[in-house]
């Protein structure tokens, strides 16, 4: 340990004798466009995370954590204020919150927080209420951070937020795994340029790992074992059935929470948790009093061990990614179920990836469309992919990767009818309107032009 940071730990000591108590430090660090199966913790036969697995061995992992929504801006306001996307006003990509929304970490700020933001943890270039940023570069976090503790007298108890971009894409141009030896998703369509992405998503997965693995190790010289560590990533990746999308690939993540004499190490939780969950129980374990009218609530008593459960229904909602991504959707998981409603099943879903194919990105829809043209298989990805059904319900537990659409199937009417009335409910008390953003690309055209045209 460094002078400097010696001189921080002692002055953070002083300030919890100042303060009358122990304030614990917490610190987040979010991954950009990771989906929840792709690490080694969640089953990932090639993903290479040693950082999570320290993590998982060392506290809680989260099987059943979720977003808000499968976006960066809507998801990242979520986390930021505690609320759904219909209630801040930022539903679409790229757009803003309703004017007068309060934020949630000026509440840590008057418990006497110092906290401090590293790279992309909001979304968008101004500033936001309590997050004052030190540093907005894509990678290199660790480097930003040192440089603060060095050039900053801390004097108060500490939130860290730290945002890396990977793996967003477009992916590192270098790959470190084999693309002949990994194991592609069945949703994919195996292409020797899906193999070279995939090879390359999973590169910047374990270059953000291994940054992971430096800012917690920065922690640890700084606070010893003083600190709650809480890693996620905000939806899942820019794949076909990943970002943008309402299946599990798209809104479920990783969650693993580390907290030493505070929460038991090497334990799995399938509670279900949110987003908007993840700043009231920052709130919560500092003592602080949370906001009644959020839609956020801890979960600091599944950390603690005194509960097992959290959420009995999780809602998520998408809306549309400015021309790239017009589709609407909806949907409740409620046990075992999940129901899914395409607003606007008249039109195509499209995304960034198959309008602009860019290496990196999307480069590997030219070969999935030639492929089509003789594999049916490949064919019906495809079509899956543009075209939706207005109703969808999965069975979870039989089918998990959600490919058997029960919506139909006069058994399940009755749950059916029942997840859509709640939906429906849900979304009038949110003030959801339901509509799209822009006007959709009817299915009664072609499928929209490529490269964005």
């Amino acid at each position: 340990m460094n002078i400097r940071l010696l001189i921080a730990c002692f002055l953070i000591s002083a300030s919890y004798a100042l303060f009358g108590k122990e304030l614990p430090n917490l610190v987040v660090f979010l991954s950009d466009d990771m989906g929840g199966a792709d690490s080694s913790v969640y089953g990932s036969p090639d993903a290479r995370t040693p950082t999570m697995e320290k993590l998982a061995a060392n506290g809680m992992t989260f099987d059943q954590a979720y977003v808000a929504s499968p976006s960066c801006c809507p998801n990242r306001f979520s986390l930021l204020t505690g609320l759904m996307p219909a209630r801040h006003g930022a539903h679409a990509n790229h757009t803003e919150v309703y004017p007068g929304t309060k934020f949630l970490f000026p509440i840590l700020d008057e418990l006497g927080y110092t906290v401090a933001s590293f790279g992309k943890v909001a979304h968008g270039t101004r500033e936001f209420d309590g997050l004052n940023f030190h540093s907005r570069s894509p990678r290199n976090m660790s480097v930003a951070v040192r440089e603060w503790i060095a050039s900053t007298q801390l004097e108060e108890p500490v939130c860290l937020l730290v945002g890396d971009r990977r793996p967003h894409v477009a992916w590192s141009e270098e790959s470190t795994y084999d693309p002949d030896e990994i194991h592609l998703p069945d949703y994919l369509i195996d292409t020797p340029e899906t193999r070279n992405h995939w090879a390359r998503y999973l590169t910047d997965i374990t270059g953000m790992d291994e940054e992971m693995g430096r800012i917690h190790d920065i922690a640890t010289d700084l606070f010893g074992d003083d600190f709650m560590f809480l890693f996620t990533s905000d939806h899942g990746g820019q794949w076909p059935r990943g970002k943008w999308n309402l299946y599990e690939t798209g809104v479920r993540i990783p969650m693993i929470v580390s907290w030493p004499g505070k929460v038991e190490k090497g334990v799995r939780t399938d509670a279900m948790v949110s987003w908007v969950d993840i700043v009231p129980t920052l709130i919560d374990a500092a003592g602080g009093s949370i906001p009644g009218d959020i839609d956020g609530r801890s979960f600091l008593p599944i950390l603690s061990g005194e509960s097992r459960a959290h959420r009995d229904r999780m809602f998520t909602t998408h809306t549309g990614d400015r021309i790239m991504n017009i589709y609407p959707i909806r949907s409740v998981r409620i046990g075992k179920y999940k129901y899914i409603h395409n607003l606007r099943a008249d039109a195509y879903f499209t995304n960034h990836s198959d309008r602009l194919r860019k290496d990196g990105a999307g480069a590997f829809w030219d070969e999935w469309d030639e492929a089509a043209k003789v594999d049916p298989k490949a064919a019906a990805i495809i079509r899956d992919y543009y075209t939706r059904e207005e109703f969808e319900l999965f069975d979870l537990e039989e089918d998990p990767m959600e490919y058997n659409n029960l919506a139909w199937n006069p058994e399940c009417r009755n749950i059916l009818e029942k997840m859509r009335k709640e939906l429906a409910e849900w979304a009038k008390s949110q003030g959801d309107d339901l509509e799209a953003h822009r006007e959709p690309y009817k299915r009664s055209g072609p499928i929209p032009n490529l490269r964005g045209q």
